[in-house]
């Protein structure tokens, strides 16, 4: 795949696609430490056939953005939140942690190097930005790596649902995005290669994904395809579910702190039943590629729930998106530490 130039880019078609940018950061850690860091141009990755990356799903990764201010400014979104995941995902996995410090540094490099790539303010595009850790080497047996490569690529990209801040449809699925005490709450590969098939079917069936429920009973909402849910109740209040099945999503925490800190609502994480949708005037899929994207309707056992409108978005839902998007746009000050600022 040739390189991408940011000339021949238009920034205001662009869709959630992959594109080969000219720089992105690479690290080996091998004999207990971090080695051979830094930015390379090469987009392909070569590794053993025996990488346990391959064999074994021993990777997880990490999704944010870099966001062009009206000024000019390049700005990050709670970067470190980020490696903090990462690094309980590499908890999980038995893999090497890398410091926030560093983590956060090759951030920067990659979008620096890349800075003609990130959309000019007022569109709403940004520079979507794939940090990656794999397990790599040569081991056939089932235990973890001897080494790891970390990477970190990027990319410019629109809207991850067509049509932005407009309500859409979901289905719930019969199939269990992750296991209750597996890696739901692990951001690794396996998780969404096990969400390939039952997001596939509800796009066929004209839905924008499926949600899914609780792999104990099937009663309680977990996510929304790659997304966190949330409600807003009857009476105002901002509900996100619970539980040790779902990846913590830092737009969702986000949003929790908003809704309560600047909104003035009531704010908790806790149980949502399927059946009790009626508790909901309003409904939304949050995360970093989506950022919010209201529920429409939700379809169950072949009927369907319409929260607050199919076709316009809800005034909280409104709100909270022009707050969230409003900080990382650097058009309003967000509370301190969640903007850092790419030199």
């Amino acid at each position: 795949m040739a390189k991408v130039k940011a000339e021949d880019i238009d920034f205001n078609d662009l869709g959630f696609d992959y594109m080969d940018l000219p720089y992105r950061y690479q690290a080996y850690w091998r004999d207990g430490k971090w080695q051979d860091a830094g930015l390379v141009e090469d987009s392909d990755i070569h590794i053993s056939e025996s990488s346990t990356v391959l064999h074994y799903g021993q990777s997880d990764f990490e999704g944010m953005k870099a966001y062009r201010t009206k000024n000019g400014d390049i700005q990050l979104f709670r970067p470190d939140q980020n490696a903090a995941r990462m690094q309980r995902s590499c908890e999980r996995l038995l893999m090497p942690k890398m410091p926030t410090d560093m983590f956060v540094d090759a951030v920067k490099q990659v979008v620096k190097a890349n800075a003609d790539f990130v959309p000019p303010y007022g569109n709403g595009a940004t520079l979507y930005i794939r940090p990656i850790m794999m397990g790599v080497g040569g081991v056939i047996g089932v235990h973890p790596a001897d080494e790891y490569l970390f990477r970190i690529f990027a990319m410019p990209v629109g809207n991850y649902f067509k049509g932005g801040l407009t309500p859409t449809n979901f289905t719930t699925s019969e199939y269990d995005r992750a296991a209750h005490k597996g890696t739901g709450q692990s951001k690794v590969g396996g998780n969404y290669a096990a969400s390939l098939m039952p997001g596939e079917q509800a796009h066929k069936r004209g839905f924008s994904d499926c949600v899914y429920l609780d792999p104990v009973h099937h009663k309680k909402i977990e996510e929304v395809g790659s997304a966190n849910f949330f409600g807003i109740t009857q009476d105002n209040k901002f509900v996100t579910p619970k539980s040790p099945s779902i990846l913590p999503s830092i737009t969702k925490y986000s949003l929790l702190y908003l809704a309560k800190n600047e909104l003035g609502m009531e704010a908790e994480e806790g149980d949502v039943y399927i059946d009790d949708l009626d508790r909901f005037k309003e409904a939304g899929a949050c995360g970093t590629a989506a950022v919010i994207s209201p529920i429409g309707g939700l379809e169950h056992n072949g009927k369907m729930h319409v929260f607050y409108s199919e076709t316009e978005v809800g005034p909280v839902t409104r709100k909270l998106y022009d707050l969230l998007t409003g900080i990382q746009f650097g058009d309003i000050e967000g509370p301190e530490g969640w903007i850092q600022k790419v030199e």
